[in-house]
C-alpha cells in the first residue's frame, strides 16, 4: 500500500484503520500513568497534541474495548498494555472551539455551550451505563458538569477528562484588541472568573467525586498560573525528559519516511537526501529538556512537506505552512508587551542565543506586563510558544534559548520587517532591492536603503544593548531574508570560522538566473575612525572608503571572504554561482562596500 500522510488529521482511529503513516508514541502511555492522575502537557501550536489526546481516548474508552487489537495490537502499548486500558468513561473538551469574539457575555456563553455540548454527547455515548439522564443547564455548564459527575458516581466506572488547548481562547482574548484585551482576560480569569470557577469544579470532581484522571494540553502555563487558586493540583510534565518526544518526529522517522516516498515514486536517492537535509534545516531543532541532544521535527510542517513530496515529487515552494504563519502574531504580541523589540533583536542577531537562569512554568499576564521583570518569563513564553527552544548552556551557565530552525527565523525577520518598515511602500521597495541583488549583484542600493531607512529605524538604545557588528548583520538579514529561493544562514561555520551571511540557492532553484550570495561585515566606531556623524554624512563613497580604519576593515573582511568562497565552493562541489561582498559600517551612519573580484 502506498504511504499516506495524515496532514491536518488528528483522529487516531482514522489514522490506524485507514492505513496512514503513524509514528508510534504509545510506549509513553505507561510513563504518563506512572507520572500521576492529574497532568498538564504543553507544546507549541500544531505540534500533535490533539492526536495524542485522541490516542488516549481510544486507549482508555471502555466503549472501544472490542477494537483494542485492531487499534493497538501492533503498537508498543498493545504488546504490553496497562490494567487501565478501556477502563473509563471519556469526557473531552476542546477549548479551541470556544469563540474569543464578542463581548464577555458572548465569550462566557460560548464556553458554556461547548461544555454542555460535550456533556450531552457524553450522555448519549454512555447511555447504556448511566442510571438516569444528565440534567443540562443551558446557562450554567458547571451545574451540568456537577450533575454529570453525580450520575457517574452511581455507576461502577469513573471519568477520564481530556482537555485540548485549555488556554486557546483565553490566549486569544489576551492577545486581542489592545483596549479591551486585559479587562476581558482578567474578568475571565481573576476573582470568580469563568475559567477559574470551571477549574474549581474540575478540582472538586477529582477529589473523589467521579473524576479519576485528567490530561490537559495547552501552549503556555500563563492561563494555568492565573487560574492557580482554582486549579493548583495539576502536575506539569512538559519538561519531563522521558516525554520530550511525546509529540513531534525524530530524525530517524523523517529519514525513513522520505526514503520510502522516494522508493515508491521512483525518485533518485540524491533527491531524497536533499529532501531530508531541507527538512532538517527548516523543521528540526526543537528541544524540550535541557539535556536533550537530538532535536525534534515540527510534525505539522513535516507532514505538510512529506504530503507535497509524495504528491508532486518536489519540495513545497513555501516551506512555511500557512497554518503556522499565524505564530507571527505571538511575536508581535511579545513585542507589544515589551514596548520594544529588544528580545526579538537579541534572538535574531545573536547566534549565541538568549540566556535564562530557569524556565518558569508558572507566570501570569501581570508578570509579563511588568517591566521590572528580568525577562525570564518572556523567554519562557517564547519557549512555550515554540518560537525559541533550548539548546545547551550559555558561557555563564544559564539555559540557552535560541531560534529552533529556519521557518521560525523567518517569522522573526518578517516581524522585524513590519516593525522597522511599517509602510507597505518601504517593504515593497525592500523586495525590489533584494531581487536586484539576487539576480544582478547590485549591492549599492541595498546599502543605501540600510543607511537611510533601517539605521534610522533602529533605536539608540538598541545600539547600546546589542553587539554593533551583529546589528549591522541584522539590518541586512531584515532586508534580504528569503527562504523561498534560498537557504539563508547567519554565521555559517566554515572550518571553525564563520561567514556572516550566506544565501545559498535551494536545489530546485539551482538552474535559475539567481546568484548565491556571501556578505562579510565589519564595524568601525566613529571614534576609532577619528571622525563624527556630522562629518561623514555628506561624504562620497570614495571618501568613506579612503578613511584608513574603513580601508583596513574592508581589506580584513576581503581576506576572510576569499577563504569563505573557497570553502563554500568545495562544500558544494563547485556548483555555486557566488557573488561575494564585504561591507564596513562607519558607526550607524554610513556604509562602505565592495564586491570581491572572482579569481581562480
Amino acid at each position: 500500500m502506498a504511504i499516506k500522510f495524515p496532514y491536518g488529521l488528528a483522529d487516531f482511529y482514522k489514522i490506524r484503520t485507514e492505513g496512514y503513516f503513524y509514528a508510534d508514541r504509545t510506549q509513553h502511555i505507561r510513563s504518563i500513568e506512572e507520572n500521576g492522575s492529574q497532568l498538564i502537557f504543553l507544546r507549541p501550536r500544531r505540534f500533535g497534541k490533539s492526536l495524542w489526546l485522541s490516542t488516549l481516548e481510544n486507549y482508555y474508552d471502555l466503549n472501544k474495548a472490542n477494537q483494542f487489537e485492531k487499534l493497538f495490537g501492533t503498537l508498543a502499548i498493545g504488546q504490553h498494555p496497562t490494567p487501565r486500558r478501556n477502563h473509563y468513561f471519556i469526557l473531552r473538551w476542546d477549548f479551541s472551539l470556544v469563540s474569543p469574539n464578542g463581548d464577555l457575555n458572548a465569550i462566557r456563553q460560548s464556553l458554556h455551550d461547548h461544555i454542555n455540548d460535550a456533556i450531552r454527547h457524553f450522555g448519549e455515548r454512555y447511555a447504556a451505563y448511566l442510571p438516569r439522564h444528565i440534567e443540562i443547564s443551558p446557562d450554567n455548564a458547571i451545574s451540568s458538569f456537577q450533575d454529570m459527575m453525580n450520575v457517574v458516581q452511581l455507576t461502577s466506572h469513573r471519568v477520564y477528562l481530556l482537555i485540548d488547548e485549555y488556554d486557546n481562547f483565553a490566549n486569544a482574548v489576551a492577545m486581542g484588541h489592545q483596549t479591551q484585551r486585559q479587562a476581558r482576560y482578567e474578568t475571565l480569569m481573576y476573582g470568580e472568573g469563568e475559567l477559574k470557577t470551571l477549574f474549581k469544579a474540575v478540582k472538586w470532581a477529582a477529589s473523589g467525586n467521579g473524576l479519576d484522571r485528567y490530561f490537559i494540553t495547552g501552549v503556555s502555563p500563563m492561563v494555568l498560573s492565573d487560574a492557580t487558586s482554582g486549579f493548583n493540583n495539576a502536575k506539569q510534565v512538559s519538561l519531563d525528559p522521558q516525554l520530550h518526544d511525546l509529540c513531534g518526529f525524530t530524525e530517524a522517522e523523517m529519514s525513513q519516511a522520505v526514503h520510502q516516498v522516494a522508493a515508491e515514486c521512483n525518485l533518485p536517492d540524491k533527491l531524497a537526501d536533499q529532501a531530508i537535509a531541507t527538512m532538517r534545516t527548516f523543521y528540526d531543532g526543537y528541544r524540550f529538556h535541557r539535556r536533550q541532544i537530538a532535536g525534534i521535527y515540527n510534525p505539522t510542517l513535516s507532514l505538510y512537506f512529506l504530503d507535497a513530496f509524495r504528491s508532486t515529487g518536489e519540495f513545497p515552494q513555501n516551506l512555511l505552512d500557512t497554518n503556522l504563519a499565524m505564530d507571527q502574531d505571538k511575536l508581535r504580541w511579545v513585542t507589544a508587551l515589551l514596548g520594544n523589540d529588544d528580545i526579538l533583536l537579541t534572538l535574531a542577531n545573536d547566534d549565541l542565543g538568549f540566556g535564562v537562569s530557569y524556565l518558569s512554568d508558572r507566570f501570569g499576564i501581570q508578570e509579563l506586563l511588568s517591566h521590572d521583570e528580568d525577562k525570564a518569563a518572556l523567554g519562557a513564553l517564547l519557549f512555550y510558544f515554540g518560537v525559541a527552544t533550548l539548546h545547551g548552556q550559555t558561557a555563564a551557565g544559564e539555559m540557552r534559548l535560541c531560534i529552533p530552525n529556519l521557518v521560525i527565523r523567518r517569522l522573526y525577520f518578517e516581524t522585524l520587517q513590519r516593525h522597522l518598515l511599517p509602510q507597505v511602500s518601504l517593504r515593497n521597495e525592500r523586495i525590489d532591492l533584494a531581487k536586484a541583488l539576487y539576480q544582478f549583484g547590485e549591492i549599492e542600493p541595498v546599502c543605501q536603503f540600510a543607511e537611510q531607512r533601517l539605521f534610522k529605524a533602529f533605536k539608540n538604545r538598541d545600539y547600546r544593548r546589542q553587539n554593533a557588528e551583529a546589528m549591522v548583520k541584522t539590518a541586512f538579514l531584515t532586508l534580504l531574508f528569503n527562504d523561498i529561493q534560498y537557504t539563508p544562514e547567519s554565521e555559517t561555520e566554515l572550518h571553525r570560522r564563520y561567514a556572516d551571511i550566506t544565501l545559498i540557492l535551494r536545489p530546485e532553484y539551482r538552474n535559475s538566473q539567481l546568484n548565491d550570495i556571501v556578505i562579510e561585515f565589519k564595524y568601525v566606531a566613529l571614534s576609532v575612525a577619528k571622525t563624527t556623524a556630522a562629518q561623514v554624512r555628506n561624504m562620497s563613497q570614495a571618501q568613506i572608503q579612503a578613511i584608513p580604519a574603513i580601508a583596513n576593515a574592508l581589506d580584513e573582511a576581503t581576506r576572510a571572504a576569499h577563504d569563505y568562497r573557497h570553502e563554500l565552493l568545495a562544500r558544494h562541489n563547485g556548483m555555486l554561482k557566488l557573488r561575494v561582498f564585504v561591507v564596513a559600517a562607519l558607526g550607524f551612519e554610513r556604509l562602505a562596500w565592495r564586491e570581491i573580484e572572482i579569481t581562480a
